[in-house]
This record gives C-alpha cells, structure tokens and sequence, in this order.
C-alpha cells in the first residue's frame, strides 16, 4: 500500500489492542511514518532493535527479595507510569528464532514474566522481506500471527510531495520525474541500488560536494552504477539555473524548453524556489503556457510547497480551464 494509506491505517489502529508489523525494502521509510505519527501526536517512541537482543534480554535479570528471585526488569522498555507510547520492534525478523520466541508473550499479552507493558502503548514492528537479500530470519507462525500485516510500497507522486518538504535537489526531483522506475530499483550484486533513502542521500552529497559534476564518482556508492550513470546523463542535458532564471524574469515570452527532460526541470526548480515571491508569480503565468498536464504538476506542487500560490491570478484562470485534470 501507498504511504499514505499506511499511515492512515497506522493512525486507525493506533490505541487499539492488535499490534501492527510493516513489511517493505529497506530504505522506503517504514520507520520514518512510524516516527511521524507518533511526533504528530506527542507519542514517545521507544525504539527496540530486536537483531540486537539476547533471548534473555526482555526478562531481565532476577535479584533477591525477602528470600526470593524477582525478575528486574530491562531499562529500555517503557516504565509504569510512563505516559502512552508506541513500542517500535524495528528489524524483528532479523532476529534469530530464539529472540523472536522471546518476543511472543509481549506482543499478544503486552507482558513478559513480571514486567507489564504499561496502558496507553501500541506495539508496532518493522522487518524488510527475504527477496529484498536483507539479513532475516524465517519468521515462526506463532509470532507471525499475532500481528496485523500492512506492506510498504513506495508512491512516486508521494514521495514528490516528501521530497519538496526535505528540500530535495530539484535534479534529483526532476529525474525521478521523467525516470520513476528508479525511484526503487532491485537489489544488484553491488553494495548500493536506488531507494528513496538513497536519493535523499544522493542529493544531500549532490549539494555538499558543489554539483552532479564534483560529485561523479561518488554517485555510484549511493544508487548503484546504472542509476548514477543515467542521473549523471540526465544532470549534464538538464536546463540549468541560468536559463530557467531568464524565463523566472520573463514568464510570458521566455523560450520554454520543448523536450520533457527541460520541462520536468523547470518545474521542480519552481516549486523548490516557491518561497520567492518573483518565482510564484512567474509560475502563475507559465501555467498557461505549459502543456496542460506538466501545468497540473507544477500548480500542485506549488500549493504544497506554497499554500497562499491559489490566490495567484494566474492559478485561479488555470483553475478555471483545467480544474478537472486537478481534482482526478
């Protein structure tokens, strides 16, 4: 399912009794709508790397009162008292089965020999799948079934709308624009490959190292070979900042770029410069001259990127003629 959903189905679970386990490739962002959820509503999040555990570690270690063995428990699961929280099992099944049959007790009877899970948390897990070459181990029917099962696809048109609120570099928006196969490319024999993560990655280099150009041997640590040498292309025949700075100056007679590589640049770069008041003005205009579906991209993402863009006089007349493309 789309990000979207999941975390609308995250938040409908939330405070019910039945844990929830995502499934998905690594770098897609299982984590990071769990994350955002629970920031959303000022949830402490307790982070629980079960690859890491012993079998023993959730019981704890026993001490000796008035004669007899009481279990201590653990420090790094949540206390008594404690205000509601979400349980975070990241990385569940690559645990070895021992840890997971640890696991059992405290995800269906949120306890552990003496320790209780407190009212008020929600336990959620995290695991990437076999096919993904992740380290896992088979997860048992026991544990399995004792959570609700919700698998992670990534969504080019979402991840749009998250790369322009992280700031991504307008190339990289641009390129998974007119490549979004790449967006989550398969596991090769090498180290790295595309994924959402890995873009990030990749424009935050991008921007450290001075540009795609000073950055071109690096690039193929962070998406893999093929996927850098296609970015790497796609950089060097890309409209660059100059040029989409004469159109920004003169949006009504400006020469646009005509192949779809330039026009799928020239729009990220507007909608990552929205913030500018000559760059929302200029894009208001270059709505009508754009071919009508690029027109829609570009006023979608500028309202995300620049909410007060629909009281453009040029968004309104956009509005008006093309409003049915907007609203599918």
């Amino acid at each position: 399912m789309k990000p979207s959903r999941l975390s609308t189905v995250l938040e409908s679970l939330l405070g019910q009794r039945w844990p929830a386990f995502i499934w998905g490739p690594p770098g897609v962002g299982k984590s990071s709508i769990v994350r955002q959820i629970a920031a959303d509503r000022d949830l402490p999040v307790v982070d629980l790397r079960a690859s890491l555990l012993d079998p023993t570690d959730l019981r704890g270690i026993p001490a000796i009162e008035g004669g007899r063995a009481v279990w201590c428990p653990p420090s790094f699961l949540p206390n008594a008292g404690d205000k509601p929280g979400v349980l975070f099992l990241d990385e569940i099944n690559a645990a070895p089965p021992l840890v997971q049959a640890s696991l059992y007790q405290l995800v269906l009877d949120r306890r552990v020999g003496e320790y209780e899970l407190p009212p008020g948390w929600w336990i959620v897990a995290a695991g990437n799948r076999q096919q993904d070459r992740a380290v896992t181990f088979r997860m048992s029917s026991a544990l399995s079934n004792r959570f609700v099962h919700l698998e992670l696809e990534p969504d080019v048109d979402e991840w749009r709308t998250w790369a322009l609120s992280r700031r991504i570099n307008p190339l990289v928006l641009s390129f998974i624009g007119v490549r979004p196969a790449l967006l989550l490319g398969e596991v090769g024999e090498g180290s790295a490959y595309p994924t959402p993560r890995s873009w990030e990655m990749l424009s935050d280099v991008v921007k450290a190292l001075g540009g795609p150009k000073e950055a071109a041997d690096v690039l193929p640590g962070i998406v893999g070979q093929g996927a850098a040498v296609e970015f790497q292309s796609y950089a060097k025949r890309a409209i660059n900042e100059k040029a989409i700075r004469k159109v920004v100056d003169n949006p009504r007679d400006a020469e646009l770029p005509q192949d779809l590589d330039g026009t799928y640049m020239l729009t990220s770069w507007l909608a990552f410069h929205a913030a500018e008041e000559d760059v929302s003005k200029a894009s208001a205009v270059l709505l009508q001259r754009l071919p009508p579906e690029f027109g829609v991209v570009l006023a979608l993402d500028m309202l995300k990127a620049r909410p007060t863009f629909i009281k453009e006089p040029g968004y309104r007349d956009f509005l008006k003629a093309h409003g049915h493309l907007i609203s599918r």
